[in-house]
């Protein structure tokens, strides 16, 4: 057995007879009697007490704290009292990487795990409180993407907690723990007629953005950061390397979503729209820090600028000209005031949706599709686009048709 029992009630004395005997403490009969101790794997002494009469009790613990180092199974009784909250400030608080990325996992942490899982020990985590957590995901009328990234953060906290020896195994692991639903909602590409509809809609200065998005399906950061360095007219290839993004509400230059750089082919129409664009609004040279704020400093000639000189702030060109578009072609009631409704499925990703529909109808490959949107994995693009795809059964009829018909006889 790991350890000893300390029996706070007695102690052994040496009476006058030079003999060991037991004698009362001072603690006798008040609070609890034996004290189970031992040493952890890092050194450190570990205790628990129990009552009179559980000396059995107590002998059982070290037995079962003996079984689980001897399996490599320990796990330290005080990391287990953890909760989550704490345990997942600290994790996330000593992240490295994007710090927006950072940012949003503490806002969704706070909204929306803390409330629900926060103050729950580690040490009790059963699947049966996922399977709880999740339902009540699902139950909050959130996307099933939003919930599934809320999901997966927990996840990866709680794995953090498993590899730092506060908990035996990850819950969301379970065979019983399903991820939540995603729904049936599928994307609506947008028309020919509404894309150019949008693109007469926006003032001068940011029309061509429909242009760059619908011709070469970029992320509207993408967009925004689009330079002159990034251009092959020689070559008809848009090199995407860079997005502009806000980092903790500063705007800084930063590689594209997931770091997948990418070359995406430049259409006559989209190459004749850029350059007529800088004819009239000349590239400005533009420097932001590299990734975060106070990154190191990068100077880029950028395309689309704003009316003072800068860049284009996101915020403003979403509120102040494409709302005011949707809804003056028809797609958002027009609003009394500067609010307009919202309308997520109809920002300028919905470029990039229209883009896709495109190459797809006209048969090129999802992992083609793939490369040109800078996804990380031909499965997402998929997963999204998969029913715009021209029907497998159309074509397989026409083949079969073509290769099932009688030839013409030799002459």
């Amino acid at each position: 057995m790991a350890g000893h029992i300390q029996d706070r009630w007695y102690k052994t004395e040496t009476g006058p007879d030079h003999k060991p005997r037991r004698v009362k403490t001072d603690r006798h009969g008040t609070g609890m009697r034996y004290r189970a101790r031992y040493i952890a794997p890092d050194g450190t002494e570990k205790s628990k007490s129990f009552p009179d009469g559980k000396k059995r009790l107590a002998e059982d613990w070290l037995t079962g704290i003996e079984a689980d180092m001897s399996r490599g199974q320990y796990i330290d009784p005080n990391a287990t009292r953890t909760t989550f909250q704490e345990f997942a400030e600290s994790w996330v608080a000593n992240q490295s990487g994007d710090p927006n990325t950072q940012a949003s996992m503490e806002s969704q942490l706070k909204l929306h795990a803390f409330p629900r899982i926060g103050m729950r020990p580690l040490g009790s985590f059963q699947p049966s409180h996922i399977r709880e957590f999740v339902t009540q995901l699902e139950a909050s009328g959130m996307s099933g993407a939003y919930a599934r990234v809320i999901f997966s953060n927990v996840r990866a906290i709680l794995s953090a907690a498993v590899e730092d020896g506060c908990l035996l195994r990850n819950p969301c692991h379970s065979r019983t723990v399903k991820l939540p639903e995603m729904g049936e909602r599928r994307i609506v590409p947008w028309t020919p007629e509404r894309v150019f509809a949008m693109r007469g809609a926006l003032v001068e200065r940011f029309r061509s953005m429909v242009d760059v998005g619908a011709g070469c399906g970029l992320r509207q950061g993408e967009i925004l950061g689009l330079s002159v360095e990034e251009l092959d007219f020689d070559n008809d290839t848009l090199h995407v390397v860079q997005q502009l993004k806000l980092s903790r509400s500063q705007p800084v230059f930063a590689p594209p979503k997931g770091g997948k750089l990418r070359d995406v082919p430049l259409p006559e129409p989209v190459a004749d729209a850029i350059k007529a664009h800088m004819k009239l609004f000349p590239p400005i040279a533009i420097t932001l820090p590299w990734m975060r704020a106070g990154g190191s400093p990068v100077t880029k000639r950028v395309i689309f600028t704003g009316p003072l000189g800068g860049h284009v702030w996101r915020t403003s060109l979403n509120e102040d000209h494409w709302k005011p578009a949707l809804a003056k072609v028809g797609v958002i009631p027009k609003a009394k005031s500067r609010e307009h409704a919202a309308a997520r499925e109809h920002g300028m990703h919905a470029l990039r949706h229209f883009y896709a529909s495109v190459l797809l109808d006209a048969g090129e490959s999802i992992k083609a599709v793939s490369e040109y949107l800078g996804h990380s994995d031909p499965g997402l693009t998929l997963k999204v686009y998969a029913h715009l795809m021209p029907s497998s059964r159309d074509r397989a009829r026409k083949a079969l048709g073509r290769a099932l018909r009688p030839q013409d006889p030799p002459h």
